[in-house]
């Protein structure tokens, strides 16, 4: 017992004293307030405790100073005041035990060493300066040219650059440059948010004050109303800046020559079609090529995000938009897409330059844009003297830009040419390849059904040939005549001056006046008359009153004629359908805007927050138009409730019709901890009728929507929300007299959102829209549509397996694809021609994958189809991968998995005809049946002592099954095959490998049955490689290769192949090897076919003999030189020697 009280007096002596010695670290101390940084201590504070209190004991938010706890400093912010001349800072010590200095020696007792006090000499050799490219800047890059001859093709060039330059020319100067230019003609797809372009081409030079940039630049201006716009340009902008802060001024200039020009594409959303949705140009062209990054999206006038993880995803090269099941598209949906398309008729120039000048209450600026058309330098059209007569006499009118096609050309086996002839006393033109003949190169334009005298008739061929077709009883019976469209050079400027005066912070005043000039035919002076045009606008802003309220007033009037055309959009993306003006709006416009802005609550911090907004709009046409329009918005956050409401009223009087429009939308949500719950309600009527006949117009339209939703989580981090829509339509069912506003239809919608785990390790999001539209009218099926995305990643076991899952589905449209074949120069191309019916006709069953570089002469490039079915689409991929190597120092059976390691791929993504109420929710089902896309593909590998040559062994199953629905028809293909890959080194000097596969291939076209085979066959191929050094190896190799195919005529192939190989890489920075085989080809069949060439893969029956030389040489350390030679020979042929040489600098 009295061990247990000693015991305890001692734990209580020893708790004292520590917390005597806590309490003492505790110190306050009180400072004179300074902009300067203040000491409170000389070594660091503890961060646990801090507090800095004003002379009335109250403590001061940590907004107003900053505290530097390593260095025990205080630091007051200039935003601070304080009323009182001393602040009192309380804080807490670390125990003397740590800030103590520890040193070998008492410094009391050292002295200072002067023995280093003298002269020191040191003797430098001489460095001679080496001649580095772009010494001074930051360079990184190369640079390629190369040229590519063979007897069996002609010389091609290529070159390719790829340069980055940053760093400082001067003290005050840099330089920023991208060079990047190859031979791709193809664009970056519009997969992802951030966009990265292959040729993109820059030099700038700038400074504080100026820069100057050269190559590919942007364009934009969004300060002003009447010229407001961004545009890709290539060319030079120069930008200048000069004065202070409170007095400055900018001018800047440009020219350049114009990438894209300026389209707009308005649809209304189709009922579970995500797309694609097709783009055309401004004169209706169906094939353009989207300047990248060039697109804005909106959907019933919201702006949607690019990239697969957002809203929609965009196909430049095809000019085509797919919405991701991210963003459920409807039939209720208003899409709206601005972009600029390659507009090649021209050479295109445009010129930019303003200035603007900034003080304390007044700044002004001017602007003057022109973008012109230079007449005299046509592209894509090579106008005659005759066409452009045409165009002279058209004047702005397009229907009367057309001119007949044909003219006298030369035989071609690669051109479709056409011969003149009598039929029925009327000259047509009919396809003909006869060389003796006179023949037309004759060029075909869509202009509607009953419109045209020529049909297309063959689709098989690379190019359309068209037939002439008799009219019946005058009718015409085709759909193309043997003209083209010309287009007209255009003109367009706008200059614009603006001013704004603000003398205090509750008044300013702005103003804009702008003038334009459109010219829509530079050849035609005819409708010139209305070129010109004029636009004003004046604003005004006051604040009426400013305490715990706000209330601002605001007016706006605009002025502008009607002959006034700006370079883009006037107005936001739905003005016209804001005021119901379709086609109507002729005259010249003016437009008055005034109201008041109401704020409750006007303190930034505060939880409560309140905002109404009235305004009151009035538009009128001179012509035929009057409208005036009502709009009240609100917000209200009052503690866990929040209120949003946005209405409006239309009521319009035209020529022809009246129109009321009231809209309104409002949301309620309430807060309690991390849950959330709310209810939507959006309505509209339109009531559009003809004045003549009070009879409702096809415009008038009215809905209700409804909705509920709930949540719980972070939005931001792990959350789920559920939420309900019911929405009704009601529109015109008939045109007869007295028809009325009647309901169309209903739909429902359901909608999950989730993020249901993050962690290091784990992710899991899952998003799904089901939706299902019911219409009235009995005869008509219900359309129900599901878009979900299942996002899975997660690692198990210490990282022993590893796993992503990904399972997709939604609804669209499959094009039906038209392509053909555009020969290029060899070895720049993908595919073959073999003529094997020797009709000396290109067809597009006669194309195949070139298997040799000489022969690589034609890419496949698809054509503008506006023919799409509808389909369901289902994705789904998955990998795993399995990593026993942590158990590399185990034991037993542990150990012997760790030899192991397998990766599975598996990807299938299926597309099923649509009937409006199927949903193939199985990525997996065998069934074939509706089936019209299919590419799936499986990859299952298991190594044994992977990476190593010691008995390392790799066994892999490979699976591929595609199809696509075609315009000559679908066609499948599939692929599988088993592979054992064996590897081992034998006293580092002998390396013997075995590979061997089974091959399984089979194609099967709609159309073309000579195309269709199922080849079975097997590969053996042993090899041994005796290794000199590191750097120099010598292999023999030998292969064997068995092919039947299993249907049509059953050919058959047995390939012996041997061959020899070195390669050798010196220490002098030189490369070579080389090989030779030898084939032996026993090939029971037609070797001129589709599955002949397959089978041999472009080589010939009987011996054939292929080799090839690589040489690479380092000249120096910024250059280096390839030498490529390949060559092959066959019994019947000649040999075929084909040489590249490349040089490449580096940077």
């Amino acid at each position: 017992m009295l061990k247990k009280l000693l015991f305890w007096i001692v734990i209580s002596c020893f708790s004292g004293l520590h917390a005597q010695e806590m309490n003492s670290l505790y110190k306050t101390k009180k400072i004179t307030p300074s902009r300067d940084t203040i000491y409170i201590e000389k070594e660091s504070i503890n961060s646990s405790f801090f507090k800095l209190l004003d002379a009335n004991g109250k403590r001061i938010d940590s907004t107003l100073f900053k505290i530097n706890f390593e260095k025990g400093t205080l630091l007051l912010k200039e935003n601070s005041t304080f009323s009182s001349d001393s602040l009192t800072v309380q804080y807490l010590k670390f125990p003397e035990i740590l800030t103590q200095e520890y040193r070998i020696y008492d410094s009391s007792r050292l002295i200072s060493n002067e023995a280093g006090n003298g002269n020191l000499y040191k003797i430098e050799e001489k460095n001679l300066k080496k001649n580095v490219p772009f010494d001074g800047l930051n360079t990184s890059g190369s640079i390629t040219r190369g040229i590519t001859i063979g007897n069996n093709q002609n010389a091609v060039l290529n070159s390719n650059l790829d340069l980055q330059i940053t760093g400082k020319i001067s003290e005050k100067v840099s330089l920023r440059a991208s060079i990047q230019d190859s031979n791709i003609p193809l664009q970056d797809g519009g997969y992802s948010q951030k966009l990265d372009q292959f040729d993109n081409v820059f030099m700038e030079l700038f400074s504080d004050e100026w820069n100057i940039r050269a190559g590919d630049i942007f364009l934009e201006n969004k300060k002003t109303q009447f010229l407001n716009f961004n545009k890709k340009v290539q060319g030079l902008a120069t930008n200048f800046n000069f004065g202070t802060d409170e007095n400055k001024t900018n001018v800047f200039a440009s020219a350049a020559l114009v990438r894209g020009q300026y389209a707009k594409s308005n649809f209304v959303g189709q009922e579970g079609n995500q797309g694609p949705y097709k783009l055309k140009g401004q004169n209706g062209e169906l094939y353009v090529l989207v300047v990248s990054g060039s697109e804005r999206v909106y959907v019933n006038g919201i702006l949607l995000k690019r990239g697969e993880n957002n809203d929609y995803t965009i196909d430049y090269n095809a000019g085509e938009i797919v919405f991701t099941p991210l963003f459920t598209i409807t039939s209720e949906m208003r899409i709206a897409i601005e972009y600029q398309y390659s507009d090649r008729n021209y050479t295109r120039f445009v010129t930019y330059a303003g200035a603007t000048h900034e003080n304390g209450k007044w700044s002004f600026g001017g602007y003057l844009y022109s973008e012109n058309d230079l007449k005299n330098q046509p592209l894509q059209q090579n106008l005659s003297q005759e066409q452009a007569q045409i165009l002279v006499n058209s004047g702005d009118n397009p229907d009367l830009m057309t001119a007949p096609s044909a003219y006298a050309d030369s035989y071609s086996e690669n051109k479709v040419l056409y011969r003149k002839t009598i039929f029925n006393a009327v000259e047509i033109f009919e396809y003909s390849n006869d060389a003796q003949q006179e023949l037309f190169n004759v060029r075909f334009t869509l202009v509607g059904t009953n419109n045209g005298n020529y049909i297309v008739t063959n689709s098989a061929t690379i190019t359309r040939v068209y037939e002439y077709i008799e009219p019946i009883n005058g009718i015409p019976q085709g759909n193309y005549e043997p003209i083209i469209q010309l287009i007209a050079p255009t003109k367009i400027q706008v200059a614009t001056f603006l001013g704004k005066y603000k003398p205090t912070e509750k008044t300013a005043v702005d103003f804009e006046i702008g003038i334009s000039n459109n010219d829509k035919n530079l050849f035609s002076s005819v409708d010139d008359t209305n070129n010109q045009g004029l636009a004003g606008k004046i604003n005004a802003k006051q604040r009426l009153f400013s305490r715990k309220w706000q209330v601002d007033a605001f007016a706006n009037y605009q002025f502008i004629q009607k002959d006034f055309r700006s370079v883009e959009r006037l107005y936001n993306i739905e003005f016209d359908r804001d005021w119901n003006l379709g086609t109507a709006a002729v005259g010249n416009q003016s437009l008055l805007v005034s109201g008041l802005q109401l704020d409750l609550n006007p303190k930034p911090k505060s939880t409560n927050r309140g905002l109404v907004l009235y305004q009151f709009e009035k538009l009128d046409f001179s012509e035929n138009f009057s409208g005036s329009r009502h709009i009240l918005n609100g917000l209200f956050r009052i503690k866990k409730w929040t209120f949003q409401n946005q209405g409006s009223s239309l009521k319009s009087d035209g020529t022809v019709l009246s129109s009321k429009f009231l809209r309104n939308q409002s949301q309620m949500r309430f807060h309690f901890d991390k849950n959330w719950v709310g209810s939507s309600l959006r309505l509209e009527d339109n009531q559009e009728k003809n004045k003549a006949t009070n009879q409702f117009s096809a415009l008038s339209q009215k809905f209700t929507e409804y909705g509920f939703f709930t949540g719980r989580g972070d939005s931001t981090k792990v959350f789920v929300e559920l939420g309900y829509l019911r929405r009704t339509n009601d529109s015109l069912q008939s045109r007869s007299v007295g028809s009325l506003i009647q309901r169309v239809n209903s739909s429902q919608t359901l909608m999950l959102k989730s993020k249901l785990i993050q962690t290091n390790k784990s992710d899991l999001s899952l998003y799904a829209n089901y939706r299902i539209l019911e219409f009235v009218d009995a005869t008509r099926k219900k359309e129900p549509t599901l878009n979900s995305r299942i996002v899975y990643t997660d690692r198990f076991f210490n990282q022993l397996i590893q796993s992503t899952t990904v399972y997709e589905t939604n609804s669209g449209t499959i094009p039906q694809q038209e392509f053909t074949y555009l020969e290029v120069p060899a070895g720049q191309g993908v595919y073959t021609w073999n003529d094997y019916n020797g009709n000396e006709i290109q067809e597009l069953q006669e194309f195949e994958v070139a298997p040799f570089i000489d022969q690589a002469k034609f890419i496949r490039v698809f054509l503008p189809n506006r023919i799409y079915i509808k389909t369901h689409q289902n994705k789904f991929s998955q990998s795993v991968t399995l990593n026993p190597n942590q158990w590399q120092n185990e034991k037993g059976l542990k150990k012997l998995l760790s030899y192991f390691y397998n990766q599975t791929a598996f990807i299938i993504d299926r597309k099923t005809r649509s009937d409006g109420d199927n949903f193939e929710l199985n990525p997996f089902s065998s069934s074939n049946e509706n089936v019209l896309g299919l590419n799936s593909s499986l990859r299952n590998s298991l190594f044994y002592n992977r990476g190593k040559q010691n008995h390392s062994f790799t066994y892999s199953y490979l699976q591929n099954k595609t199809k696509n629905l075609l315009s000559i028809g679908s066609q499948e293909a599939t692929n599988s095959s088993h592979q054992l890959q064996y590897g081992h080194l034998y006293q580092k000097s002998w390396l013997f490998g075995f590979f061997a596969k089974t091959i399984q291939t089979t194609i099967q076209s709609e159309n073309f049955p000579e195309k269709n085979y199922a080849i079975n066959g097997y590969q053996l191929a042993p090899k041994i490689s005796y290794l000199f050094s590191k750097n120099t190896s010598w292999d023999l190799f030998y292969e064997l290769q068995s092919k039947k195919n299993q249907i049509g005529v059953f050919e058959t192939l047995l390939q012996n192949r041997f061959g020899t190989a070195f390669s050798y890489s010196g220490t002098k920075k030189f490369t070579v090897n080389g090989e030779v085989s030898f084939y032996q080809n026993k090939f029971d069949g037609n070797e001129f076919s589709s599955v002949g060439f397959q089978m041999l893969e472009g080589l010939q029956t009987g011996q054939n003999l292929t080799w090839r030389l690589l040489l690479q040489k380092n000249i120096t350390q910024f250059l280096d030189i390839n030498f490529n030679y390949q060559g092959r020979k066959s019994e019947t042929s000649q040999a075929i020697h084909t040489g590249n040489v490349q040089l490449r600098a580096y940077f």
